[in-house]
């Protein structure tokens, strides 16, 4: 057997052996690495470090590196005003929940701060399910009283709120500074994702691989859709701005997709000609990086547009009639405006539910901490705000990579204080690892922790606190997972197998309703229609991979959902070549 060979038959085997769920909860997301974001990352948490050692104030160096730590691991692709409320959001939630949990720090006992942490775990839990604004204020409420209760902040009481907050803003700072040059750069990016994503489609079209470029096509869009619904009024799409040229660029980007979607259905091989036309299409129609109003246009331009330039191929079929169309007049006839749809709020009683759990969770470990390490057991009330985030993603995958990445950070930690002792070479430390945190963020969640737990070594060697406790920090992490898992698993082990049930329903109401409406609509009606059938199986496809990373008890369930879906996705697709085909009923 060939040396390929037996890799893939180990391969298969380690398959067979480790359940699909436990595969799911490791594996990583598949995105570029974040440049910009490590570089933030990296001066989020050194710069406030070397300012402290430089005007010897460490420990306000440390806590302002923490404002910035938390901000740099929220931070996104959104558009800057939506970053710039998240991030704003989180300081401002942090510094009153550190302002708390000094004060109980200060002036109670310890049955005082039990109680304090306690009713910050329901504030959070109440507040946290209000969506991802309210989720990130919420979590960091609990965070900024579990430092707070656990690390004494000297100075009078006003300068630990302060300086965590400033750290937000400073890391807010870095986050939005480029919107100077280069306004709507996150905009502009994932419209030009949807025309990358619909020639990779393209070239995909009478392959095995066709379903997936389809599903990645239609994943581009919804992205596209998200940053731009902040823009889709006409005031914005009707000016001659920036973003109201991305908003005529994503109609073209629907049109285009829907002339990709017959094509695939069409299922055959096409020449590179057919290929290279969403990137002909996205040189004509997305406009050029300029921070206030779009590049002038060049001489011609509109003589240019007068003529509707002939597509570069012979389109002899429905598909490929389509692309021709939306290739001479891209967007044109399309007055569809981004409008993503949301989902009603959580019911009164899943706020009280997860309000209490997490109150009761973050109770039981401020307990727990408190025998274990007496004041300075912040590290377990930590991880459980950290952890019990269903909103995030499976709660039993953020607990095994949690304790994966604190097992590995203290493995590095080890060595780090074996070959560093100079404060100046440990900001420089914080520097990399904050780096690491960042990216981390954005491709796995035991590699954010990693680097976030050698910054918390770089951190607790400022505060002077004890080194020795670093490796009891795995129990506790373990320790908190523990508590987590329990009351989750407990009380709603089925709660992603439910909401996925929820996710596939509302995918079958919208398909079947593009199904009967399509034939017979306007153009923008029929957009409407087929974005949200999209949209709505896109999340039933994430919400069933979600689900699918947790352990469950009917795992033949999950076959069943998924199979609805494909056959859904399916009929969009018929629906489609046949509306494009000049279908009617």
């Amino acid at each position: 057997m060939s040396e390929p060979t037996a890799l893939r038959a180990r391969a298969g085997t380690l398959r067979g052996v480790v359940p699909g769920w436990l595969g799911r909860s490791l594996r990583a997301a598949r995105a570029p690495f974040p440049r910009a974001a490590a570089v933030r990352g990296a001066l989020a948490v050194s710069v406030p470090l070397m300012a402290g050692l430089l005007t010897g104030h460490p420990v306000a160096g440390v806590v302002v590196g923490l404002g910035g730590l938390w901000a740099v691991g929220q931070d996104s692709a959104a558009p800057y005003k939506a970053r710039a409320l998240r991030i704003a959001a989180l300081g401002g939630s942090a510094a009153a929940g550190l302002l708390a949990g000094a004060t109980a720090l200060r002036y109670g006992d310890a049955v005082v701060i039990a109680a304090l942490l306690a009713v910050a775990g329901l504030v959070s839990g109440w507040v946290s399910v209000g969506g991802p604004l309210a989720s990130v204020a919420g979590m960091h409420l609990l965070l900024g009283a579990t430092v707070g209760t656990g690390i004494p902040v000297p100075g009078p009481w006003w300068a630990g709120p302060l300086e965590l907050l400033g750290g937000a803003l400073f890391a807010l700072t870095l986050t939005c500074l480029p919107w100077l040059w280069r306004r709507h750069s996150p905009e502009r990016e994932a419209v030009i994702a949807v025309f990358d994503a619909a020639e990779r489609a393209l070239s995909r079209a009478g392959t095995p691989g066709a379903t997936e470029a389809r599903a990645r096509m239609t994943l581009a869009l919804n992205t596209a859709q998200d940053l731009l619904a902040v823009h889709s009024s006409r005031k914005h799409a009707e000016r001659p701005t920036s973003i109201g040229g991305l908003i005529t660029a994503f109609r073209a980007a629907v049109q285009l997709v829907e002339a990709v979607t017959a094509l695939m259905v069409e299922g055959r091989p096409l020449p590179p000609a057919v290929v290279r036309v969403p990137s002909l299409l996205a040189a004509r129609v997305v406009p050029p990086v300029r921070a206030g109003r779009p590049a002038p246009e060049p001489a011609g331009h509109a003589l240019a547009q007068d003529r509707e330039p002939e597509p570069p191929f012979t389109a002899d079929t429905p598909g490929l009639r389509a692309l021709a169309e939306v290739y001479r007049a891209p967007g044109r006839s399309l007055t569809l405006l981004p409008d993503p749809p949301a989902y009603a709020g959580p019911r009164l009683a899943d706020r009280l539910r997860f309000a209490l759990l997490l109150g009761g969770c973050t109770l039981a470990a401020a307990v727990v901490a408190y025998l274990l390490h007496g004041p300075r057991g912040y590290w377990l009330p930590m991880t459980v705000a950290f952890l019990y985030k269903p909103d995030l993603g499976p709660v039993f995958g953020r607990a095994l990579n949690r304790c994966l990445g604190t097992v590995a950070g203290v493995g590095m930690v080890a060595v780090v204080a074996w070959l560093v002792t100079d404060a100046w070479a440990l900001t420089l430390v914080a520097a990399a690892f904050g780096a690491v945190m960042a990216a981390g963020v954005r491709y796995h969640y035991a590699l954010s922790t990693f680097g976030l737990t050698v910054i918390v070594f770089v951190f607790i060697d400022f505060l002077g606190d004890d080194r020795q406790l670093l490796p009891s920090r795995v129990l506790e992490t373990v320790i908190a997972a523990a508590l987590v898992l329990t009351a989750h698993f407990l009380t709603r082990p089925d709660s992603w197998r439910v909401r996925a049930e929820l996710r596939v329903a509302a995918a079958d109401r919208a398909w079947r309703r593009y199904d009967r409406r399509a034939p017979a609509a306007s153009p923008d009606e029929r957009h409407q229609l087929r974005r949200t059938a999209y949209r709505r199986l896109a999340e039933a496809r994430q919400a069933l991979d979600t689900a699918g990373a947790e352990p469950h008890r009917d795992p033949d369930r999950f076959p069943v959902l998924e199979r609805r879906v494909a056959r859904a996705e399916q009929g969009c697709d018929a629906i489609t070549a046949y509306v494009v085909a000049g279908g009617r009923r």
